[in-house]
């Protein structure tokens, strides 16, 4: 199976490396500490209920991987965990890192509309903290 990022989460994110079936991505919106496990799985498969028992296995297995990464890492008060799909149907993952200070909450993160790219030496910094505490290169 040859597998291709969907084009609209490659051009809004960083690659950090693979975790199991999964590509680990940074949203490039630093605003938020925000992952996307995106499992390369075969076309058409866009929620957690048609994976394979083995593929849902190492997929949520990669979610609590990184939950507890994030957790660790960024200290949130709530972490977000969500598949969602409704405008890039294939599968991903989004976990969200949320405080009581950031600007959306206690809403979503999909209803504020605000931005900040990353510099590349914060991308840098979590890329570090990431291939060290998950084990990716």
């Amino acid at each position: 199976m040859a597998f291709t990022l969907h084009p609209r989460l490659a051009a809004g994110s960083f690659d950090l490396g693979r975790l199991g079936i999964c590509r680990l991505l940074l949203k490039n919106n630093a605003i938020f500490p925000w992952f996307l496990l995106v499992p390369e799985v075969e076309d058409g498969i866009e929620d957690l209920h048609q994976l394979s028992p083995e593929q849902h296995a190492e997929v949520t297995a990669a979610i609590r991987t990184v939950s507890q990464f994030m957790s660790d890492h960024f200290q949130p008060r709530k972490l977000n965990v969500a598949c969602i799909g409704n405008q890039v149907h294939q599968m991903h993952i989004h976990l969200i890192a949320r405080n009581e200070d950031d600007p959306a909450w206690p809403g979503t993160v999909w209803d504020y509309f605000g931005k900040r790219e990353y510099e590349d030496a914060e991308v840098e910094e979590i890329r570090k903290a990431v291939a060290a505490g998950l084990g990716l290169s």
